[in-house]
């Protein structure tokens, strides 16, 4: 029996973070966006990327 891994498309991440589809790609291009899965030209992010990803850039919203 497989685990199942939930992944999202890039139109979803899109979605999930209110971004356009274009600003995923530049972060790819550039190497800075999650870790995420390319078979042949379709890509997809596994939620265990996106997760540490965004905790990581998490702000306080009590910072000076």
């Amino acid at each position: 029996m497989h685990d199942h891994i939930a992944h999202l498309t890039t139109p979803q991440l899109a979605a999930r973070w209110h971004v356009t589809v274009g600003h995923l790609q530049n972060l790819r291009s550039a190497g800075i966006g999650p870790a995420y899965l390319k078979i042949g030209s379709r890509v997809c992010y596994p939620l265990c990327s996106i997760e540490p990803y965004e905790a990581a850039r998490m702000v306080n919203g009590n910072a000076a």
